[in-house]
């Protein structure tokens, strides 16, 4: 599966499983109102959905430039960390705002989350590309002939 198709469905996927993990972890660990946890988490998907379309187009058209093909441990590290940075800084504020909680307490909470997320998008975006193969931009020159 490859193009537009492709990245429909990953988010879709990955931001199913998010809200539940991040309302959960919000209204349980965290002590907020199921009803405030649950607007952060819808409004957390969102944002990730954007970033998400925006970050992995960019990271995929590095990585077609690339010599080698293929997702190594390390790339597939630098692909997590980058993504995980980038929305740590419209989360935050978000977080703040829903949660009724300073910017310091809420990039506390976030830093868990932070923690969690990129385990969980190392993790989802290797099953993924096991279930539904490689992006054409990571199988390299010669794959995509």
């Amino acid at each position: 599966m490859q193009g537009i198709k492709r990245r429909i469905v990953y988010v879709a996927l990955y931001e199913a499983i998010a809200v539940a993990c991040t309302t959960v972890g919000l209204a349980g660990l965290a002590h907020h109102d199921a009803g405030d946890a649950g607007l952060a988490a819808v409004l957390a998907s969102a944002t990730a959905i954007a970033w998400n379309l925006i970050y992995n187009t960019l990271f995929e058209a590095w990585e077609a430039k690339q010599a080698r093909g293929g997702r190594s441990l390390a790339r597939r590290i630098v692909h997590a960390v980058g993504f995980e940075g980038g929305l740590v800084l419209a989360i935050v504020p978000m977080f703040a705002w829903t949660l009724g909680t300073s910017l310091i307490d809420a990039f506390m909470l976030d830093i868990g989350l932070v923690v969690f997320f990129t385990l969980y998008s190392f993790a989802f975006n290797w099953a993924f590309d096991l279930v539904f193969g490689l992006p054409t931009a990571a199988l390299g020159r010669a794959g995509a002939a």
